[in-house]
């Protein structure tokens, strides 16, 4: 049995009375996704932080690619790659110059550099502007550049900060298609977002992080059935048909909910099975729909349902300020 790409350990980090991590343990194996969710201050970043050894615990222990992360620094920052909230390339460089900077500083042989400088640029379509100063960049392209940097020493694990941030639904939609090909090909990848469909996407599992603690881990769908059931929604054709429609829907089910708006009605359900037969009695009753589905509970519902609030609610305060890290730091 393989040991995990990635394990926390009740980890607290506290920085003078506030507590920004508080327990936190999880466990990522090999070749997956996890997503680490919570509003603005939950505790994600300071987590994952120190995890990639920038902070060090007040207590717990964490392992990446099997070293510790206090113990065995050195070895955890070989065995992975981080891509921050911001991107950290240098903008008076262009992409190959910083690329090639990247292997220098890990001392990669300069054939292996060369090599890998192209495939990283035809990856992330940044071929064209390869030559190009990094100031001229869109804000996609430099979140492309940055993940491609986070990439060359082709590490097994790669640490993802909020990596969407900022970027429109297209550069969006082409970086998660980017991290599915690197989770195809192996890499372990933990995320920490703020954007519910992003984790929905991308991860196998999710944690739940609110004011520093784990309030729920488990698979995108179980979560979902956490928020509670799905609904059948059912639009009609013709607003005449719908006391009809409703008396199906309602001899069908008789004990759940349902709730007629319009020519729209919208009614618990078991899932996929519910909604095929009642398709099928509407059609048995000539009643013609325009649309027919069944809809889950969102991650935002997740959310509401576990924590009293959205998603993109400030939250916690625990998070720490950039003076505090520097304070840290300086210590």
């Amino acid at each position: 049995m393989t040991s995990p790409a990635v394990e926390a350990i009740d980890l607290v980090k506290r920085f003078g009375e506030n507590t920004a991590v508080d327990g936190v343990s999880f466990v990522v194996p090999e070749g997956t996704v996890l997503g680490l969710l919570g509003p603005n201050g939950a505790g994600k970043t300071t987590t994952t932080r120190m995890l990639t050894t920038l902070s060090v615990p007040t207590s717990g222990t964490a392992r990446v690619a099997g070293h510790d992360v206090v113990k065995e620094a050195d070895a955890v920052r070989r065995s992975m790659g981080l891509a921050g909230q911001a991107a950290t390339v240098d903008e008076l460089l262009t992409a190959r110059e910083n690329l090639k900077l990247i292997g220098r500083l890990y001392g990669l042989p300069k054939t292996y550099v060369r090599s890998s400088i192209g495939e990283l640029l035809e990856r992330f379509d940044l071929v064209q502007a390869a030559d190009r100063p990094v100031k001229t960049y869109s804000g996609g392209m430099r979140r492309r550049l940055d993940l491609a940097v986070s990439l060359m020493a082709a590490p097994p694990v790669l640490f993802l900060d909020e990596p969407t941030t900022g970027l429109d639904p297209r550069s969006r939609t082409e970086l998660w298609e980017v991290l599915r090909e690197l989770v195809r090909e192996g890499t372990t990848l933990v995320l920490t977002t703020q954007y519910l469909e992003e984790a929905d996407h991308l991860a196998d599992d999710i944690i739940v992080i609110d004011k520093g603690r784990v309030i729920a881990a488990g698979t995108p769908t179980q979560l979902k059935d956490q928020a509670g059931a799905a609904s059948v929604v059912v639009t009609l054709t013709h607003a005449a048909d719908l006391e009809r429609a409703e008396g199906l829907v309602r001899d069908h089910s008789p004990e759940v909910h349902v709730d007629v708006t319009a020519r729209r009605i919208t009614a618990q359900a078991d899932g996929l099975g519910d909604m095929s037969r009642i398709g099928a009695a509407f059609q048995e009753a000539g009643i013609e729909v325009d649309d027919l589905g069944l809809k889950r509970p969102s991650l935002d519902d997740v959310f509401l349902h576990l924590t009293g609030h959205r998603a993109d609610h400030d939250g916690a305060e625990g998070e720490p300020s950039e003076t505090d890290e520097l304070e840290e730091a300086l210590r």
